[in-house]
């Protein structure tokens, strides 16, 4: 899908563009069964599912964790939220409403998710380069800046009360305020952040409720931040980032690496 050049502006001027109806309501149930099936086929990791009592194990399992974590970026792995497991690691609440997010490699290696991101719409020539607020460049670091794009779908309608993106508008113009680097093998945790996130004046948000199939554009440098799911319904989406590589430095301190299994893949092949 080519942007107008209205939309252009609309986006170099906000940091953020939404386009609604990116995706058929049919490609949205097709993620959404995938996720199902493969939420029903997850191995939790060991670190969730061992009762630790000493003060060493309690290391192992944050190293566990770390690792886990730091090493998800060529693989399909599983992020929980707060408090869905026991003291045993047993499920305190049912599996699918306990991930928090599925990383970091959907994109690569399930063929579903796969279809969706080397889409033709994805393939967009005119663009180049409760969540606290934050820029996705404080994690995805290049030198020089302005090369990141967040492309975030609706999988299930985003609203006001389930935990829609909230941004503040051209807040992308101000460079990067704190990033998040790699801390050095062995580490516990494995990363550290320098710099640090100000104050943000919450009255300068604005809500970005969207429909299921929308498509929102996130720039780099762009503030932005969800809300606490306080609904009955669950908020899914998709999220990928695009870089522009030529020209570009991706930070070797970034806790992403492209590995020898998975180079980061060219969005047009």
């Amino acid at each position: 899908m080519a942007c107008l050049p209205s939309q252009l502006q609309k986006f170099q001027q906000d940091g953020f563009l939404v386009l609604e109806g990116f995706l058929s309501a049919e490609e949205c149930v097709a993620m959404q069964q995938r996720i199902g099936e493969i939420v029903a086929e997850m191995d939790v990791p060991l670190h969730c599912r061992t009762e630790f009592s000493t003060q060493e194990e309690e290391q192992l399992r944050a190293q566990g964790s770390t690792d886990y974590f730091l090493s998800s970026g060529d693989k399909i792995r599983f992020f929980f939220e707060k408090g869905v497991f026991d003291k045993k690691g047993n499920f305190l609440v049912p599996p699918e409403k306990s991930v928090n997010k599925i990383g970091h490699a959907l994109h690569a290696h399930d063929p579903v998710f796969k279809s969706i991101t080397h889409s033709p719409k994805v393939q967009q020539p005119h663009f180049g380069g409760e969540v606290s607020p934050h820029q996705d460049a404080s994690f995805l670091y290049t030198e020089p800046l302005g090369r990141v794009l967040g492309v975030w779908i609706a999988v299930e309608d985003a609203t006001l009360e389930n935990g829609c993106l909230w941004f503040i508008p051209g807040s992308h113009t101000s460079g990067v305020s704190r990033r998040m680097v790699r801390a050095p093998v062995g580490s516990v945790p494995g990363t550290s952040f320098l710099g640090s996130e100000p104050a943000r004046d919450n009255s300068l948000f604005v809500p970005t409720p969207v429909q299921r199939g929308a498509l929102v554009l996130i720039h780099g440098e762009v503030v932005h931040k969800s809300k606490l799911n306080l609904s009955d319904h669950s908020r899914q989406a998709y999220t990928f980032h695009l870089m522009e590589a030529s020209g570009t430095t991706w930070s070797p301190e970034n806790w992403l690496q492209p590995t020898a299994e998975l180079p980061f893949p060219p969005l047009y092949t």
